[in-house]
């Protein structure tokens, strides 16, 4: 987990915080993330207006469509078995401070989170991203939904509020498949390659789920009236 923070060009308003997160639904330590950019937000106390968007970025961008076997994907990937449950056990403990139970053992399957992305786009659009999100995230890691399915997916999106009909219509097609795909090219070129990733107020970006007041520290930088 890559841990860093630095100051980007430009200028930045006192009152308002805009906060980009470049994220995966796959990814554990986005869950966590967010909960502590959460709490970071709580801790404001109304001193600012926060306003949380959410931007696609594909861990396994060549993921086959229909996702694969998650045993056989983090075995690959780590070299073993055995070594994915001992680093599932790490970020589970972790997990367990910020309040989610992660139940990995759950997981059956690692999935394509292209369409959870385009989901997410369209929740932007209905104003429910966030309520998305968070379901994406409990969905797979605490109950261990295949979201990369369709179905799974529109029935996330119904409980979340938005109208099932219309996002089964909307993953059928090819609606905003390029704009999802421009998001993601732009986080490559704002050499982001790594995620959890944040960006304040197009000023200041930090890297990793850090603590909940390394986030704060940035706001404070970012509400101050001007910086260089």
């Amino acid at each position: 987990m890559n841990k860093e923070n630095h100051q980007l060009s430009g200028s930045v308003s006192e009152t308002r915080l805009r906060v980009e997160v470049f994220s995966d639904v796959i990814c554990p330590w986005c869950f966590i993330g967010k909960r502590r950019l959460e709490k970071a937000v709580r801790s404001l106390n109304g001193r600012s207006c926060v306003e949380i968007l959410w931007r696609p970025f594909e861990l396994n961008p060549d993921m086959p469509r229909e996702g694969m076997d998650r045993k056989a994907y983090r075995a690959a990937k780590f070299g073993s078995w055995e070594a994915s449950e001992k680093l599932d056990s790490q970020v589970a403990a972790v997990g367990t401070t910020e309040g989610i139970p992660f139940a990995f053992d759950r997981i059956e399957r690692t999935p394509n989170t292209f369409d959870a992305h385009r989901l997410i786009w369209l929740a932007q659009q209905e104003g429910s991203q966030d309520m998305v999100v968070e379901a994406l995230f409990q969905g797979y890691f605490i109950e261990g939904l295949d979201i990369g399915n369709r179905d799974t997916l529109i029935n996330i999106a119904g409980a979340a509020g938005l109208h099932t009909e219309r996002v089964e219509r909307f993953l059928a097609s090819n609606k905003d498949v390029a704009s999802v795909r421009e998001e993601q090219e732009k986080a490559r070129r704002m050499g982001i390659s790594g995620v959890p990733h944040f960006v304040i107020n197009d000023a200041y970006a930090l890297s990793g789920a850090q603590p909940s007041q390394t986030f704060v520290s940035l706001f404070d930088q970012a509400m101050k009236p001007t910086h260089v």
